[in-house]
């Protein structure tokens, strides 16, 4: 029965979108992953992807997917730059990883006009500037 499967729940991990300065010296916006947790993360895979309306008509991003073999306990990891232009629509961040032997997974959904200046906070260890889910 579906009730008798146990999903663990996951507790200590966020995803954040922040306006940082890139290589080039030009402000730029990037997507984090941040354990907050006291153990390591192993197997993290990241699967990105926009989707919506812009300006009438529908629209979705590419897919794009990221893995770190590891992400250290009380640590983050840039995961990929976000241009503006998809701003307008829903960015999804779906994460799994492994704690141990058990697998974990959850979306992270950054709402279309979502990321703006308004909804920022700080970003727990980054200690910068952002729009953060936990």
């Amino acid at each position: 029965m579906r009730k008798d499967i146990h999903e663990p729940k996951v507790e200590g991990i966020a995803m954040a979108v922040v306006r940082e300065t890139d290589e080039e010296g030009e402000e730029a916006w990037y997507v984090y992953v941040i354990n907050q947790r006291e153990e390591a993360l192993e197997n993290v895979l990241v699967s990105s992807r926009g989707y919506g309306e812009l300006e009438g008509e529908a629209r979705k991003t590419s897919e794009m997917r990221h893995f770190l073999d590891r992400l250290e306990p009380r640590s983050w990891a840039k995961i990929e730059r976000i241009v503006e232009d998809v701003f307008g629509l829903s960015n999804q961040y779906w994460l799994s990883y492994y704690l141990g032997r058990e697998m974990f997974d959850k979306k992270y959904i950054f709402l279309a006009g979502s990321i703006e200046e308004g909804n920022f906070t700080t970003v727990p260890l980054l200690e910068k500037r952002g729009v953060l889910i936990q």
